[in-house]
């Protein structure tokens, strides 16, 4: 089988499990030292998207923009032209190191080949970081054709770290939801278990139409709720997971979502968990998939 660009870029750097060995535990830490709210922040909770695909818009942006007005400025010679690649460069570089710490905690969670792809992602932008930071300091200092020079080499092994990213999310799946690659589940009332069957505290897997859906009731109204029983992060077992009140904590890396709306409510996921609609009926509950859950089948 042909390998991907990635991939031979991986296996020319034969150190990164070692590399990752050491680091990952430590991001870990310092990620979980941070609280519930620094991790939320970091994850991209409070948006509903991964924090860190947005944040590489601004140095990509900037940085392309630098390479622009340095080409200008040597083909004009004007100030104007000078003043904002410095300034483009500048906002690419503060863009880069926030970037860079939000990308971290991303992989922090990761194993395998994408942790290995992610920590030579990591590597070449760091790399590429400190070079154009390296361009502002010669460019601050005088040397102007070196801070190009700088900048450009930076600027190319950017944009293989940023080939890399794309493998990480259309290779590996990474920070995208997992629920979308299941079957969505019953697009009609199905009965799926007795009423009888489903205790006040208790949460019940049961599988219909070949997806996992978590049962429960409503500590509040005691109603019968479902949400998708794999959590959309990295597929962990919501039944294994902690009921606390009518919210549930993902065994694996601690997401908690909503038990009746699938809400997110502490990361690392970010998106909602599929959700059913209940009804009983002759002592029988029932689900069908949410509508705009349902995902028309490409023939």
């Amino acid at each position: 089988m042909e390998k991907t660009i990635g991939e031979i870029i991986v296996e020319a750097m034969p150190f990164l499990d070692r590399a990752s060995d050491a680091v990952q535990p430590r991001v870990q830490d310092l990620v979980a030292a941070g609280g519930t709210t620094a991790r939320n922040v970091l994850d991209g909770v409070w948006m509903e998207v991964p924090l860190h695909p947005v944040l590489t818009d601004v140095p990509i942006g900037s940085w392309t923009a630098a390479l622009v007005f340095d080409g200008l400025d040597i083909v004009s010679g004007k100030q104007a032209m000078r003043n904002a690649a410095d300034a483009s460069l500048a906002l690419g570089v503060a863009g880069g190191f926030a970037a860079a710490a939000v990308g971290f905690s991303d992989w922090r969670y990761t194993s395998g080949g994408s942790r290995r792809m992610g920590m030579a992602h990591a590597l070449l932008n760091a790399v590429g970081l400190t070079l154009s930071t390296s361009s502002l300091v010669l460019r601050a200092a005088g040397r102007r054709n070196a801070g190009r020079l700088a900048f450009l080499a930076g600027y190319s092994l950017n944009g293989m770290g940023a080939h890399l990213g794309g493998e990480l999310s259309y290779k590996y799946g990474l920070r995208v939801n997992r629920n979308t690659f299941e079957a969505t589940g019953p697009d009609d009332y199905t009965p799926v278990l007795d009423e009888s069957e489903l205790g006040t505290d208790e949460m019940r897997r049961i599988e219909v139409d070949g997806v996992g859906v978590l049962l429960s009731r409503s500590e509040k109204d005691g109603r019968v709720c479902a949400i998708a029983a794999t959590c959309n992060h990295f597929s962990g077992p919501l039944e294994q997971g902690d009921r606390e009140g009518d919210t549930v904590v993902c065994p694996r890396h601690k997401s908690r979502f909503d038990l009746c709306n699938g809400k997110v409510i502490d990361g690392p996921a970010v998106f909602p968990q599929s959700g059913y609609e209940t009804r009983v009926r002759e002592g029988k509950i029932e689900v069908k998939a949410v509508e705009e859950n349902v995902q028309e089948k490409v023939e």
